[in-house]
């Protein structure tokens, strides 16, 4: 019995480093994932103030669905006609409160705050609104996969 303890107390000190590396590798990588996924968020956000759908069509993955704060869907050419004509126009747009949640290494949900001023159809959005965005990791590059929005009451 006293073997035992003594060969358990033995692997787990030699497993300690090797734990303690692969902590420090995980949070890099995640501090490496948070970093990427909100300069992604900020390039989408120039790209539609632009009128401008070129970071759409590279961090919009091709089965995207998004959830407006109308609670209507849209696919990835529908909302890239939005932006292409128009019927989207953000003339401000500013993004706060941005947290990141890494789920495994091929998933992350981004969860922040707008403040925008613009139309959607010809009607007013200007207002403050909740956003969450699931991104999904596919041939090494990242994409948003599903996003919905809500608007923030005004209080």
């Amino acid at each position: 019995m006293k073997n035992y303890h003594l060969i358990l107390t033995l692997a787990v000190v030699l497993a300690l480093p090797t734990i303690t590396l692969a902590k420090e590798k995980g949070a890099g990588a995640s501090a490496d994932v948070d970093g990427t996924l909100k300069k992604i968020e900020q390039e989408l956000t120039d790209s539609v103030l632009k009128s401008d759908t070129a970071a759409f069509e590279k961090y919009l993955a091709s089965d995207y669905l998004g959830i407006g704060p109308d609670g209507v869907t849209q696919n990835k050419s529908e909302l890239l006609t939005d932006i292409k004509s128009g019927t989207l126009k953000l003339e401000s747009s500013t993004l706060s409160d941005m947290k990141v949640q890494v789920a495994d290494p091929d998933m992350a949900v981004v969860v922040y705050r707008s403040t925008d001023k613009g139309t959607y159809k010809g009607k007013d959005v200007t207002g403050e609104y909740r956003w969450l965005d699931v991104f999904v990791k596919r041939g090494g590059k990242w994409q948003v996969a599903i996003d919905q929005g809500t608007q923030i009451a005004k209080q």
